[in-house]
């Protein structure tokens, strides 16, 4: 029999080919009298185009074709707001905005021809802060518009509730943006088929996504859009459907008749992402003695951007998500998306949980101290249980947060160091933890949040898997090949996983939400359970017995009486092709969630599974400067089972370290509505002298509708990092810092205020 991969640590099944650099990414696509695109960016927030002169470019040697936002499609494009174009039409309503765009025969030419473009605007005031546009003051961004979006709930007697808390506490906080940092900048090959077909390779995270997307803004049939991803290199949520670099891609081929490559330099990746969604949320909760919470209340502000992408979906999770980690009846929430002058802002791995859950950690810990009671004994005591159904109708199947509480404290020895009084030098150290849940599937895009896998099995007894869930680094092919592997007992090296292409891939929703394990796994294992019922249907015909008196292992057939009569893989395959009048094994596998789509109260069972982790960290806080340093780092992740522990610990690390980064480093930054540091030197990531070195744990609670148990184990990690950090600095030098990044700057002017209020109250007293 074949030894099981599943809940070994082992190598990605891609990853020889990436570090061979045999890979081949959207950018390294080369077909033959292929052009190089450019894209021409606003560098106004608002304005209006006056005139466009493109003649000084076109007179230039191997440009071969320039497009505008009059020569583009009429049809506006968006995910649920179609209010964008292409290319500009007649305004600008973000600094950076596609205005123009190009294709000459080499990259150098393209860029000179650029440089040509003479562009001439009349320069429109501009709606920069979402509080002012929600006042009324300042322009609109589309006409009578302000709100993108706004949702309302309430659950319980909340009013009631505040009034026979023990403890209430109110308090404001603010999360900025933050950029999704992926290896690889977006890029596109798109070109005309012989069939007269656009055929697009891209860096994506959902293959039928984006058809769906260039087939709607391009005004082209469904099935005259083929797209293949190619390897990506990273996504964190910007390649869900957001980005215009493929639809632009499509356009110039359509307008050339040629194959045209447009792959985004960092500036602008900068200027082209999506960033994550900043967001003002004042936040209200009230509590008994024994720091269970009886009561909350939120009301958010959020900022879009120019366009709303999927920033509505994102600031909805911010708006509710986190009531259903806690044992809670009584909420209220209010939330509002405002539209400005300013980049749009979208998904970002986590998907709004971040925001919330860094308010909610910071209110959680204060409160804990207002009580007396160690943070921890506060999360334990309101963490939602197996079995329970939360405030907004989640039904929890399985929960490992009060492990992954122990298993983090434990890591970073909280009780001693937290017991230990913070030293009084210039150097204060502290420790901090926050907990976290995230979804493993979504069923709010539509009615249906499931996938369908195709096996096929060649006559060598090898199987190719042909999957429309995206791979953007977070293993989602090694985890396919290992549930095959596993179902037919077969090595792991006999399993080819094909990239998705929606010519031949099953149509699936692609790299989001967590999804893909549980919904995608299970497909793969229902698709292999029909592989071996072929194998051994052909086996029953080949013995002329039962199937019941047949074992298939270890790649081959045999019977359990006579086990010396056998037949292998490929003799049972080649069997089955012959029987069924040349037709091979090729079979199909779908999975739906058994979940609940929510109803116009928000009130429903939206995901299969649900994951959970925390975060302790231990910094050090330089009072003199100061900086913070995080010292030591433990994240635990429920992940239901770990089919990959190397995969999952390195989710958890990488998530961790980008949490690090929006907490103390990373901010993109607008002077007047331009960015001012959109490039890797002035974008301050962590680097590895700031990292401390990334510890992590598993927790498995072996899901009950997860294949084999598994569920989601991509974003959950990056949850809780940021509030811990904000805790812990507060346990080293007694202040909170309630607005992201918690800059030197900040942490000073909050040692300042707390000096201040101190010297005022012993004026008072003398």
């Amino acid at each position: 029999m074949s030894e099981s991969t599943l809940g070994r640590p082992i190598p990605q099944i891609n990853a020889r080919a990436k570090v061979l650099g045999r890979a081949v990414y959207a950018g390294d696509v080369q077909l033959p009298g292929m052009l190089h695109g450019k894209v021409l960016r606003s560098p106004h927030p608002h304005a209006r185009i006056v005139s466009i002169d493109a003649s000084a470019a076109l007179a230039l040697p191997g440009v071969r074709v320039v497009v505008t936002g009059a020569d583009s499609p009429v049809t506006p494009w968006g995910v649920h707001h179609k209010e964008r174009y292409i290319l500009a039409k007649g305004v600008v309503r973000f600094a950076g905005e596609e205005v123009l765009a190009l294709a000459a025969d080499t990259e150098d030419i393209a860029r000179d021809a650029i440089d040509r473009i003479r562009v001439e605007y009349e320069v429109l005031p501009s709606q920069l802060d979402p509080e002012a546009a929600l006042a009324g003051e300042g322009p609109f961004v589309h006409a009578g518009r302000t709100i993108a979006h706004e949702i309302a709930f309430s659950r319980g007697d909340v009013d009631s509730a505040f009034a026979g808390a023990f403890l209430v506490h109110e308090a404001e906080y603010a999360t900025h943006a933050q950029y999704p940092g992926y290896l690889e900048p977006m890029a596109s090959v798109a070109r005309i088929d012989a069939d007269g077909r656009l055929e697009v390779w891209t860096s994506t995270q959902s293959a039928f996504l984006a058809r769906a997307r260039l087939a709607s803004a391009l005004e082209l049939p469904h099935s005259q859009v083929r797209v293949r991803q190619a390897t990506t290199g990273g996504g964190f949520g910007a390649k869900i459907i957001e980005d215009a670099n493929s639809l632009i891609a499509g356009l110039l081929a359509l307008r050339s008749g040629r194959a045209v490559r447009l792959v985004n330099n960092r500036l602008e990746d900068f200027q082209a992402a999506c960033s994550s969604v900043p967001e003002r949320i004042r936040l209200r909760v009230g509590m008994d003695q024994d720091g269970r919470i009886v009561a909350k209340e939120v009301d958010i502000v959020a900022e879009c951007g120019a366009y709303a992408g999927l920033a509505p979906e994102v600031m909805h999770v911010s708006a509710m998500r986190s009531d259903n980690m806690h044992r809670i009846t009584n909420v209220r929430s209010r939330a509002r998306m405002v539209y400005t002058h300013t980049p749009p802002h979208g998904a970002f791995r986590g998907f709004g949980g971040a925001q919330m859950l860094f308010a909610l950690n910071v209110h959680l810990d204060e409160m804990a101290e207002r009580l007396g009671l160690d943070p921890v004994l506060v999360h334990q005591r309101n963490a939602i249980g197996a079995g329970e159904v939360s405030v907004h109708g989640w039904k929890i199947g399985s929960t490992g947060l009060l492990d992954c509480i122990d298993q983090a404290t434990a890591a970073l020895q909280w009780t001693r160091k937290r017991a230990s009084l913070p030293a009084t030098g210039s150097r204060r150290r502290g420790v901090g933890l926050a907990t976290a849940m995230h979804v493993s599937g979504n069923r709010t895009i539509g009615n249906w949040d499931g996938s369908t896998v195709a096996i096929r099995m060649n006559e060598d007894g090898r199987v190719l898997i042909q999957s429309g869930e995206s791979d953007a680094g977070q293993g989602a092919m090694t985890m396919l090949a290992q549930i095959v592997a596993h179902e037919l007992d077969i090595p792991l090296a006999h399993v080819h996983v094909a990239l998705p292409d929606t010519d031949h891939s099953p149509w699936c929703i692609g790299s989001l939400a967590s999804r893909v394990t549980i919904v995608a796994g299970n497909a793969a294992a229902v698709a292999a359970r029909k592989v071996r019922d072929c194998l051994l249907d052909a086996a029953v015909h080949l013995f002329r017995a039962e199937s019941a008196d047949i074992e298939l292992a270890g790649g081959t057939a045999r019977l359990r009486a006579d086990p010396a009569r056998r037949a292998t893989y490929p003799e049972l395959v080649r069997a089955h092709v012959w029987r069924h009048g040349g037709e091979g094994i090729h079979v199909h596998g779908t999975w739906d969630a058994d979940t609940v789509m929510p109803d116009d109260d928000l009130y429903g069972n939206i995901s299969p599974a649900y994951s959970f982790a925390a975060q302790a960290v231990e910094v050090e806080v330089d009072v003199d400067t100061g900086r913070v340093s995080v010292i030591d780092s433990f994240v635990a992740d429920d992940c239901g089972k770990a089919f990959n522990p190397t995969a999952v610990h390195g989710q958890s690390n990488g998530a961790a370290a980008q949490a690090i980064g929006w907490a103390l480093y990373e901010h993109l930054q607008l002077d007047e509505g331009r960015q001012m540091n959109g490039n890797l030197a002035d974008y301050t990531m962590p680097t590895a002298d700031a990292l401390p070195s990334l510890r992590s744990g598993i927790v498995e609670s072996n899901d009950p509708i997860g294949p084999y148990g598994a569920k989601g184990a991509s974003e959950t990690a990056i949850l809780p990092g940021a509030p811990a950090i904000a805790n812990a600095i507060h346990h080293a030098i007694g202040v909170r810092v309630r607005e992201l990044p918690i800059t030197p700057e900040r942490v000073l002017a909050a040692l300042a205020a707390a000096a201040a209020q101190k010297a005022g109250k012993e004026i008072g007293h003398a």
